[in-house]
């Protein structure tokens, strides 16, 4: 599930709703995955912590709801239904990823 702020079905939100803007992250601290930094941080009673990259999902393609590695993610290409993500999020890349 995308949490987030005014989300659509794609999990885009009020602060990120380009057309690829499709990736959800994972909170390092509470494990679940928003539509952007910002939403979690205005939703939850902590900040958002990076995700250990190692071994784990950190990210939800909006568009089929698959959960990706950060390898796959780095892509910036949904490997299970070739949906883009926004390449700037690479921007975001020390807030999402340790």
């Amino acid at each position: 599930m995308i949490l987030g702020i005014e989300t659509d079905s794609c999990g885009r939100c009020v602060h990120y709703h380009n057309e690829n803007d499709i990736a959800a992250l994972q909170c390092g601290q509470c494990k679940q995955y928003y539509a952007c930094f910002k939403c979690h941080d205005q939703l939850c009673d902590h900040q958002f912590v990076p995700m250990v990259t190692a071994n784990s999902k950190p990210v939800i393609c909006g568009k089929c709801k698959s959960l990706l590695t950060y390898e796959q993610y780095q892509q910036y290409t949904c490997p299970f239904c070739q949906a883009s993500f926004n390449p700037r999020c690479a921007l975001h890349k020390d807030i999402y990823f340790k």
